[in-house]
């Protein structure tokens, strides 16, 4: 078979955080006939080496190319280019991984689009990823129609024949910003380009050594000389005006205006911010017009036309005032419609734990070059905070614990401008949202994995753009949230962390589904049926399971089918018929599974028992013995390790645990 994709991975002393991208490259959907991994070690001194040899010698679609240290990734980059037989080329770091479908969608996507490049949603763990650039799939996507220079990392897709036609490779050397360099010139040369949104292809993971190339100090002097290369090939293959400028604005904004904010810039060293400081001068002075500064935001704005200006001092009082704005949430509601959660919050910005407040009216034209004072820089950031306020935006993304992987819900949003009582003339601005999240559909159209999922509020007022947990109000109580769901085959349950923000458990929660709340008197056994109404949010009809288990010693097992419907007023009705005849004498403890179709159906245990009588089959409270209410007593952390130990034969008193 013709090979589809070359996967080119750079490899310099990764030690065991290797391991998830070797795994992850081996995992993929594409058949392997039809893809090629090339690791080009760049003279590691590690183990590394012989581990890609034994993989290369067990794998035929597996290759490794061995060279001398160069110093940075752009010559193994290109060493890989050059080796590499695929339609397309990925480019994949050695301490990143890949979604297991990632090759399969992205070239598919590529070659239905008639992309030259094709950038895959991006999830970070520990580290930032464009957030902006993945909202939808733009299938032909530019740097005026989406926000591409969001994304100037290399690990995206690109046409092979599109790098041999143009010519196209990384710089090399030790330096910095060499993917800004070549991802820039091939947005501009790229005959198309697609973004795909709706699978989370690659994942950015930050090492626990923290020795990631990105977080690492770097010279000023050799970075900025760098930054200016990229700004080279802008202006090399555009002409004056709206494209180039907008393209500009990427890099004044996010490699000098917020290098220069708030707490960012304050935890540096003093020697080494001024040094900073004095190359970003030089930079703005040299290459950003007043056309650039119009395209930002009043935050950005201030503080680069400042810096522009060569006014340190003020640059460093404006950061030490803003170091204290932080965005804050207030949940006001959550409820079940449907199969979907409405999640009712407001959000807006505080300072020193207080909301802030703005001028009731902006009423302040923008200075003509930066504000003489520190206080003109605010009082027009306010300004133009409040005169922007039609365009604020708040986003929730649900995002999972474990990888990063976070996506946008949709949201209705309202924005008001509340007076303040005490100080007449100044108003808060608020946004009150009323978010959705369907479980089936929340993860990009398709249902959220088994996880935890944390909600994130993304705020954007004036030029604060900043992400927050999703909390309620601050020193009120929580406001209370609604049963755990049974939604498309998926246990999910809304809950408060023990930090108080709101998050949902998608397929493991234990003892939180609220089943040992459940007494006898909530239960009826009409013939040989057993009924109850459980809190538990059902959609339509779901097909569950109940096992019955005997007593001691030997402790038999009855699975029967259940049925979970919808109740009036809320909850579920539980009907499962009850085998009488094949329950002998004693107490049998009913446990309870939700999800009867489940890969791996999970029981929860009830506090309840059946037992016959006279009159028939009843149910009663459940009474353990004293070996159960030892095990009871036990930590919750050593529970579960009885549970680990023992397995699926982990005797009945931890049945449930």
């Amino acid at each position: 078979m013709p090979v589809k994709v070359s996967v080119v991975v750079p490899v310099y002393n990764p030690g065991p955080y290797i391991e998830d991208c070797v795994a992850s490259v081996l995992r993929q959907s594409l058949p392997r006939d039809e893809y090629e991994v090339i690791f080009v070690d760049d003279g590691s001194s590690d183990g590394t080496p012989a581990r890609l040899d034994a993989l290369a010698a067990e794998y035929p679609h597996v290759h490794v190319i061995h060279q001398e240290p160069s110093g940075w990734s752009g010559k193994p980059r290109n060493v890989g280019i050059e080796a590499s037989r695929g339609e397309f080329v990925m480019f994949v770091d050695n301490d990143d991984f890949l979604g297991d479908e990632a090759l399969e969608r992205m070239y598919d996507y590529g070659v239905a689009n008639e992309a030259d490049l094709v950038v895959g949603k991006m999830a970070g763990k520990g580290r930032p990823v464009p957030v902006e650039l993945f909202r939808r799939n733009h299938p032909r996507a530019t740097v005026e129609n989406a926000p591409l220079m969001d994304s100037l990392t290399p690990h995206k897709m690109l046409r092979r024949s599109f790098l041999d036609r143009t010519g196209l490779r990384f710089p090399e050397g030790r330096r910095r910003l060499e993917d800004h360099v070549f991802v820039a010139e091939a947005y501009l040369r790229a005959s198309n380009i697609s973004v795909l949104s709706d699978y989370v292809c690659y994942y950015h993971l930050k090492r626990e050594d923290a020795s990631n190339a990105g977080f690492q100090r770097f010279d000023p002097v050799g970075y900025f000389a760098n930054l200016r290369e990229a700004l080279d090939v802008v202006e090399r293959y555009t002409e004056p005006g709206a494209r180039r400028d907008r393209m500009f604005r990427r890099w004044l904004r996010n490699e000098m205006g917020e290098r220069l904010r708030g707490n960012r810039f304050l935890a540096l060293p003093d020697d080494y911010r001024r040094e900073l400081f004095d190359e970003i001068h030089k930079v703005i002075a040299e290459r950003m017009g007043p056309a650039v500064f119009a395209l930002l935001d009043p935050a950005h704005r201030v503080v680069t036309e400042l810096a522009g200006a060569g006014r340190y001092e003020d640059v460093l009082a404006l950061a030490r005032w803003e170091a204290s704005i932080v965005p804050s949430t207030a949940v006001e509601g959550v409820t079940w419609d449907g199969g979907a959660l409405r999640i009712g919050f407001s959000a807006e910005y505080s300072a020193d734990g207080a909301p802030r407040t703005y001028p009731a009216d902006a009423g302040v034209v923008p200075p003509d070059g930066p504000p003489a004072t520190v206080a003109d820089a605010v009082a027009w950031l306010d300004a133009g905070t409040v005169e922007r306020f039609g365009k604020a935006k708040a986003d929730l993304m649900v995002r999972e614990r474990e990888t990063g992987a976070q996506f946008f819900q949709p949201v209705s949003v309202t924005r008001e401008k509340v007076p303040v009582q005490d100080a007449p003339g100044r108003v808060r601005l608020v946004v009150r949202v009323t978010a959705t999240v369907d479980p089936a559909t929340a993860a990009g159209g398709t249902p959220l994995g088994a996880g935890l999922w944390d909600a994130y509020v993304r705020l954007g007022i004036g030029g604060w753009n900043r992400e927050h947990r999703l909390f309620p109000v601050s020193g009120e109580p929580r406001p209370a949230l609604p049963s755990p769901g049974v939604i498309g085959g998926h246990r999910v349950l809304p809950y408060w962390t023990v930090k108080d923000s709101f998050a949902l458990d998608v397929d493991r929660a234990g003892k939180r589904l609220g089943l040992g709340t459940l007494r006898a008197g909530d239960f009826t056994v009409p013939g040989d049926r057993l009924h109850a109404v459980l809190p538990i949010h059902v959609v339509d009809d779901v097909k569950a399971l109940v096992r019955l288990t005997g007593p001691a010693p030997a402790a038999e097992v009855l699975e029967v089918p259940a049925t979970l419907s919808p109740a009036e007023g809320g909850g579920a009705v539980l009907d499962a018929p009850l085998p009488v005849r094949s329950l002998g004498k004693g107490r049998w403890r009913l446990a309870l599974c939700p999800v009867a179709d489940a890969p791996e159906p999970r029981f929860f245990a009830l506090p309840l028992v059946v037992h016959d009588s006279p009159a028939g089959p009843k149910v009663a409270e459940d009474r353990p013995g004293a070996a159960r209410r030892f095990v009871r007593r036990l930590p919750l952390p050593v529970r579960r390790a009885l549970v680990r130990a023992f397995g699926k034969g982990r005797p009945a008193l931890l049945e449930g645990e």
